[in-house]
């Protein structure tokens, strides 16, 4: 939600909030989801992963993309769009286009930066305490060390 409204008023568009708000509040939710299971919780598992630090790279990894690059990449277009349709902003001629979008987001990008460092945190803290759930569950099952053979 921050970059959608980063965005929203580099563009000076006050008018249909929730028609940019909701998109920015539930896609990213659910895309962050569905990436985290297909690539930490169901490789953990399903015995695919068993290596400490892949999960924690894995973990970071769906925080950064799907907990902030995507609500960004997600922004842009729909803030641009509200934009034109509205008339809040210069825009760009027909060439200009991706010059246009690239010096519209230097500033947000860089305020975004705590928000992609967090969400990598955040993703790695997760994914060390989903692969210590899965190593205590895997010695319960298995008995001590059979669970996490290579």
């Amino acid at each position: 939600r921050l970059a959608n409204s980063l965005y929203r008023r580099a563009l000076n568009v006050t008018q249909a909030r929730i028609a940019s708000s909701l998109p920015m509040a539930v896609l990213p939710s659910l895309t962050t989801v569905a990436l985290y299971n297909a690539m930490v919780s169901g490789p953990l598992l399903s015995g695919d992963l068993n290596c400490p630090s892949c999960c924690l790279l894995r973990g970071a990894l769906v925080g950064v993309v799907g907990g902030a690059v995507y609500p960004i990449v997600l922004a842009l277009p729909v803030n641009f769009a509200l934009a034109t349709k509205y008339n809040t902003a210069l825009m760009p001629e027909k060439g200009n286009v991706l010059r246009y979008w690239l010096d519209l987001s230097r500033p947000i990008l860089r305020k975004m930066r705590v928000v992609v460092v967090l969400q990598a945190f955040f993703g790695t803290y997760l994914g060390s305490r989903h692969f210590q759930s899965y190593t205590k569950l895997a010695e319960i099952a298995f008995g001590p060390g059979e669970g996490l053979k290579d």
